[in-house]
């Protein structure tokens, strides 16, 4: 059985979004839950969405270091 990738370049989600993307809305919602004025319904919404968001960057870093381990122990 393969290995799962932690590389999210290499899923075929085409709304995966780039680490850029999903850092930048990231940060949108994090500015917006902490500003406050929002319903119950609302915030819970924004939570769920950055959990997602974070768990996207997470996903991108992993893969970026495993990348990097790579490069590495190929020039060891």
């Amino acid at each position: 059985m393969a290995e799962p990738t932690t590389d999210p370049a290499a899923t075929t989600d085409p709304e995966q979004p780039s680490y850029e993307a999903a850092r930048e809305e990231l940060v949108d919602v994090v500015r917006r839950l902490e500003a406050g004025g929002t319903t119950l319904e609302e915030s819970l919404a924004l939570w769920e969405r950055g959990e997602q968001l974070a768990g996207t960057c997470q996903r991108w870093l992993d893969g970026a270091r495993a990348r990097l381990d790579e490069v590495l122990d190929a020039d060891d």
